[in-house]
């Protein structure tokens, strides 16, 4: 079955605005309603921009709130790779306030934020005397940021203190300055909130070798100081995410966690013995980046409608410095982890789903096919899946003369494996997965026996709604087309609580 689903002109060109602008709006499906993702921009020093050898809070900040709910979008004119990718900024290495008074003014005005997050006020030395230069930088700064946008919501930090003395011994002179700063240029409608990004440092601690520039443990303290400030001044988001992490595998001193949601206990697709459908979620990122993150509206559309659902963590390039054959190990280990611990997970191992986007796609298919008959899934949920990794295929380049074993369509078409009732969403200008790859895989699956049901959204890209800036109204339709496939299968109830 092929369904070809058109867009409404209004959300076709929502759509696309979400995939070409970083700056894109999100919309809201429930009442056709536009609203923007909350603009964050962070402005400091290299403690700001991060580096190779030490660690920035930025990315861990994102994570925490987009984990919580909210739709937040970093902005300006510098680039910093995450693991999902770039993170904008407006950090300068070895650069002081006085230079971002000058410089920082400009980007502001080419990308205006809602909130500026400022850290500022390290590469002076004691000896010049700075502190008065730093707030007085700091003010006209602030200034700019209000002749951009009057309305604009400045954190100001007290900064993180130094072990690299007596180099940095103004600097809790410097932080009494910047309490008297944010105190006298907080006003309703143009606040300056101060943020104590000193207080629980402990510079023995939190930093790397050069006693400055914080370790992982550090930058996740910066984060979570930043994250609670910003939980007092940000719009409540329509829903926080709660899951609860299990690891299901240690890799060296890391584990990987499933990221679990639980159903109410009225939920209705409870079996005979109480156990409850799941659904796997494998994130999107090309086997190099991603973040389980990535799923959790998804999980708790889901776990809403009483599936177990869960969002994988797997070993990636840009984390674990791993190829996509681990990333398919963990994949495996993560499904058969949760079939054996079923009982404890409330899961019915007969009603398992695996879903995933773009490479998490590729995995979750995959997983499937390489499972033993008696472990295969019920059902494959595919979005945008990269279904083919030969060389006229996608990610060739990763797989090489191994592509053949981790390609889904090889495996269907040459290696005789049986495909679960699988239905592939994505849409027909998408370059990573062809409509001819697609039909091919469908073909393949029918001739097997097979049930493929494919939906194809004309204009649709890859990816087919950008999850970062809210993914609506794109992806609200796409799990409703989830949801009519599983409800086909017997694996979600007809009426949902």
């Amino acid at each position: 079955m092929v369904l070809l689903r058109s867009l409404p002109r209004w959300r076709f060109l929502c759509f696309v605005s979400c995939l070409g602008m970083s700056a894109a709006l999100t919309c809201t499906a429930a009442t056709g309603s536009e609203t923007k993702p909350v603009r964050i921009m962070a402005v400091g020093d290299s403690i700001t921009a991060g580096a190779d050898f030490f660690s920035s809070y930025r990315y861990p900040l994102w994570e925490k709130l987009f984990g919580s709910g909210y739709v937040v979008e970093f902005v300006g004119t510098q680039s910093g790779e995450t693991r999902i990718g770039p993170l904008l900024h407006e950090g300068y290495g070895g650069k002081n306030t006085e230079y971002l008074a000058t410089t920082v003014p400009a980007h502001f005005q080419e990308h205006p934020a809602d909130v500026v997050l400022l850290h500022s006020g390290h590469n002076h030395f004691v000896e010049e005397k700075p502190v008065a230069g730093i707030l007085a930088a700091t003010k006209t700064l602030i200034g700019k940021f209000r002749e951009v946008n009057p309305h604009v919501t400045v954190l100001l930090a007290q900064v993180i203190p130094a072990g690299k003395l007596p180099k940095y011994a103004y600097i809790p002179e410097l932080n009494r300055g910047i309490a008297d700063l944010a105190a006298e240029l907080d006003q309703p409608g143009q606040r300056v909130v101060l943020v104590d990004q000193s207080s629980g440092f402990d510079w023995t601690k939190d930093t790397v070798a050069d006693l400055v520039h914080p370790n992982a443990r550090g930058a996740e303290k910066m984060a979570e100081v930043w994250f609670q400030t910003l939980k007092k001044i940000l719009p409540p988001p329509r829903r926080a995410f709660a899951p609860r992490k299990i690891a299901y595998k240690i890799v060296g001193d890391s584990s990987l966690d499933l990221h679990v949601f639980a159903p109410e206990k009225d939920a209705r697709t409870t079996g005979n013995g109480g156990e409850r459908p799941a659904i796997l979620f494998f994130f999107g990122g090309g086997w190099t980046h991603g973040t389980p993150v990535q799923f959790y509206s998804e999980c708790a559309h889901f776990a809403d409608r009483g599936f177990v659902a869960i969002s994988v963590d797997y070993r990636v390039a840009a984390t674990h410095r791993a190829t996509p054959f681990e990333s398919v190990e963990d994949a495996r280990d993560a499904v058969v982890w949760v079939q054996q611990h079923a009982a404890e997970l409330g899961v019915d191992p007969a009603r398992i789903v695996l879903a995933g986007a773009s490479a998490g796609g590729h995995l979750a298919a995959v997983a499937a096919l390489k499972a033993d008959k008696q472990d295969a899934p019920a059902a494959l949920l595919l979005l945008y899946p990269i279904l083919d990794t030969s060389a006229e295929g996608f990610g060739h380049a990763l797989f090489g003369d191994r592509f053949a074993d981790f390609s889904p369509l090889q495996l269907l078409a040459t290696k005789k494996k049986v495909l679960p009732s699988t239905i592939v969403i994505f849409g027909d200008a998408d370059t990573a997965v062809p409509v001819k790859t697609v039909r091919a895989f469908q073909a393949t699956a029918g001739e097997q026996g097979s049930r493929c049901d494919v939906v194809i959204y004309p204009g649709g890209e890859h990816p087919l709604y950008s999850y970062r800036a809210g993914g609506e109204p794109l992806r609200s339709e796409v799990l409703a087309e989830a949801e009519r496939f599983l409800r086909s299968l017997g694996l979600m109830a007809t009426t949902v609580h």
